[in-house]
């Protein structure tokens, strides 16, 4: 499938609209509730989020930029930083990134804007909004998850999303001697899947793969 350089920024500039109200409505306090992402709260993915775009529009990509040690990095440095001046710097990443992103013709940078998507759908779930990992940019995320999903080599899987169109979704790569595996559920739980996210309270049917063996971001 040929790639479309630039469905990232749709996506980020979807997500734009519909998070940003959100988290400039919400009370600091907030801000200090555990997401699921172990040990960071709002206020550190928020944070981070907004340093990992910015320095896409900056071209700070040295090695190692997005591993766990420099994201750690990023958020500390932003410790002391008004709510405020973290909300406007994730505001202009969401704004600005993405013709950077579209400009990358090797799409290496097209999961950190998946990444940030799915980061948007915790911060949800910790504010108890409802679909944390759906809204109005789910049919944006899911060609890029289908793409994202061939680069990080997961296993060939079709999936039938019982709250979507029947029309199967295609994702990861065929592997000779391995048959397809199939996945029944709703579109929410297919992204907690490949992202890693806690499946307390879902249901679904997933055969001839392993949740392990789906994970984008690892």
């Amino acid at each position: 499938m040929e790639r479309d350089p630039w469905l990232p920024d749709r996506l980020l500039r979807t997500e734009r609209d519909a998070l940003m109200p959100l988290l400039r409505r919400t009370p600091e306090e907030a801000y200090e509730l555990r997401t699921a992402c172990p040990g960071w709260t709002v206020r550190q993915v928020v944070a981070h989020c907004g340093a990992a775009l910015v320095r896409i529009v900056e071209d700070r990509l040295e090695e190692g930029v997005f591993l766990p040690e420099a994201n750690a990095c990023d958020v500390a440095e932003r410790e002391d930083w008004p709510l405020g001046r973290i909300l406007d710097e994730l505001e202009r990443g969401l704004t600005e990134a993405g013709p950077v992103i579209a400009g990358r013709e090797d799409g290496r940078l097209d999961a950190v804007a998946l990444g940030e998507w799915v980061h948007a759908g915790d911060v949800r779930e910790a504010f108890g909004e409802p679909g944390a990992y759906c809204g109005p940019s789910l049919d944006l995320a899911l060609p890029l998850l289908a793409a994202t999903s061939r680069t990080r080599e997961t296993p060939r899987l079709m999936g039938v999303l019982t709250d979507r169109d029947p029309t199967p979704v295609a994702l990861g790569n065929e592997t000779k001697g391995r048959p397809t595996a199939t996945y029944e559920g709703d579109a929410s739980t297919l992204i907690r899947i490949y992202a890693g996210r806690p499946l307390i309270r879902t249901r679904y049917a997933l055969h001839g793969a392993t949740e392990s063996e789906l994970l984008i971001y690892r």
